[in-house]
């Protein structure tokens, strides 16, 4: 379903999201997101009962799914499927939007587990949730191309903490180079678990 045909409500999911991937969540506000979203204020009440919390959590859930989603893009637009290749694609969506729009905005899952994993509750397990729904088909891409069954999660969350951590410093620096030098040091790494044993 394209944004255009979306309703209200998954309107304002993902308005969520965005604002809270640039914003962060304390700066996020219902009432921003309502406007970001083009729906009326009132809607909030009605489709979030659960108040802030809830559509935070579920912004976040969204982008794990998409997060996740997104893996069998990649791989749909490599010649020749390869863990470093993917890994590549990964951060190459960060480098092309940091490209075109300037270093604004990170990822919303590690936006919304900084400002709550603290605190704990519904929101730092949303969080984990999201990242367990993104790792999940990353590892199972992996064992597709020859990593080990019992590694390829391993891999997987090793390829999402390296590419969370340097989003990070990409947009610290206002650099890309944190990107392409987890790009460069990860891949024969990730390449070697997937090559037959001798």
């Amino acid at each position: 379903m394209s944004e255009a045909r979306w309703g209200p409500r998954e309107r304002m999911v993902f308005s969520a999201a965005q604002l809270i991937r640039r914003d962060g969540v304390a700066a996020t506000g219902m009432r921003e997101v309502a406007a970001h979203a083009g729906a009326p204020r009132g809607s909030l009440q009605h489709y979030f009962p659960g108040g802030k919390e809830q559509l935070v959590n579920e912004a976040v859930g969204w982008a794990g799914r998409y997060a996740g989603k997104r893996i069998a893009r990649f791989l749909a637009g490599l010649q020749t499927p390869t863990p470093s290749g993917l890994f590549a694609a990964m951060a190459a969506q960060w480098t092309d939007e940091y490209a075109a729009d300037g270093f604004t905005a990170g990822c919303p899952v590690a936006a919304a587990t900084v400002e709550c994993a603290a605190a704990g509750g519904s929101t730092r397990e949303a969080a984990a949730a999201a990242f367990a729904t993104w790792r999940n088909p990353l590892a199972e891409a992996l064992a597709g191309m020859g990593v080990p069954a019992a590694r390829a999660a391993s891999l997987a969350t090793l390829m999402i903490s390296t590419l969370e951590g340097a989003i990070l410093m990409a947009r610290a620096e206002r650099d890309t180079a944190p990107l392409r030098t987890a790009v460069r040091e990860l891949g024969p790494l990730l390449d070697a678990a997937a090559a037959p044993a001798p």
